[in-house]
């Protein structure tokens, strides 16, 4: 990797202003994106300005600003440099991971030490995954370290997409036989029979946000015949009772609507050499009145016992639109 752009890029022309080389054009107008839609969002969300000159780019801000806007174009680059690609998601990940309070001497350390060691990635057959929070690294970090991870927080974070993700590659490197997803159908008592179809047509819109995820990380015809084998189960909560599920990559989503009974029922389902994650949002308990949550007494019981991991994500952690955390705080302030 050519270093000189990270050693010796930066030109003071003003107090306001820096100038940073990128030698290799083609990389650059990686980095700057289609109609240079990553600079625009990196001077949306630092404050800063930026103008092409070239090889260079000028970074037009108030000190900070340009320090974290510097920090996250270096990095964006240094991506370039090892054969990756930078999207969108990319910028954004950048941007929530550069800490704005640190001072200058850490932020030139980072700049010029840092390399990718630290990062965390999970690869699947049709997509690498990268966290895009401090939050979500420490998550998938706790998935791949415990055999039993709860991710608690509310929705857009990326709790179950995370999670599948990481089973998928455990299955994908041979670590586990088999992945079993699961989620409570809340509505699946009386009301389930109503529905047209079979057992499975009445229960799969229940499970679409799994498949959807599943689809991101597997080629079509792969996933299919896995699921015609068994070897990936996505079915609801209840259809758990009774099973030993060993060697495998078990997900239970949608937990806060889980009663005890039930989430007791699946957390002794744990087989040997198996791995099981939870998620769930205490915001949205869909439970009747008066049921306690499954997740909630969870947390409860279990948060002392070694070996068992709690991860908690926040509105800062949520990766949808931009709306979506400007909406979960408002309904945070409004309950207060």
């Amino acid at each position: 990797m050519a270093l000189s752009s990270l050693n010796h890029p930066i030109k003071s022309d003003t107090p306001s202003q820096v100038l940073i080389d990128f030698p290799d054009n083609r990389l650059m107008i990686d980095l700057c994106g289609e109609f240079d839609r990553n600079l625009a969002e990196i001077e949306s969300k630092l404050s800063v300005q930026l103008i092409r000159r070239g090889n260079q780019v000028a970074v037009i801000g108030a000190e900070e600003d340009r320090q974290d806007a510097v920090s996250v174009l270096q990095r964006l680059y240094q991506r370039l440099e090892m054969g990756r690609p930078v999207e969108l998601g990319d910028v954004d990940r950048e941007l929530r991971m550069g800490s704005a309070s640190e001072n200058s001497k850490a932020i030139e350390k980072r700049r010029t030490d840092m390399s990718f060691s630290d990062r965390v990635e999970i690869k699947t057959r049709k997509k690498s995954v990268e966290p895009r929070t401090e939050a979500q690294k420490a998550y998938v970090r706790a998935m791949l370290s415990h055999e039993l991870a709860f991710g608690i927080g509310p929705a857009g974070t990326g709790k179950t997409y995370l999670a599948v993700a990481v089973a998928v590659s455990k299955f994908i490197a041979g670590e586990v036989d088999r992945i079993v997803l699961s989620r409570p159908a809340v509505e699946a008592g009386e009301k389930l029979g109503y529905l047209p179809g079979d057992m499975k047509d009445k229960v799969d819109p229940y499970m679409q946000p799994l498949y959807d995820a599943l689809n991101d990380f597997l080629p079509g015809k792969q996933l299919a015949k896995l699921i015609e084998e068994k070897r990936i189960e996505i079915a609801p909560l209840a259809f758990m009772r009774g099973r030993t599920l060993s060697h495998a990559f078990v997900v239970l989503d949608e937990a806060q609507n889980t009663t005890s009974m039930q989430m007791k029922m699946f957390l002794t389902r744990l087989g040997e050499g198996s791995r099981m994650v939870i998620t769930g949002d205490r915001t949205q308990i869909d439970l009747p009145r008066g049921v306690n949550s499954g997740l909630i007494d969870a947390e409860r019981f279990l948060k002392h016992l070694p070996k068992i991991s709690f991860n908690y994500f926040t509105s800062k952690d949520v990766v949808r639109h931009p709306l979506v955390a400007a909406i979960i705080d408002a309904y945070d302030r409004g309950s207060d």
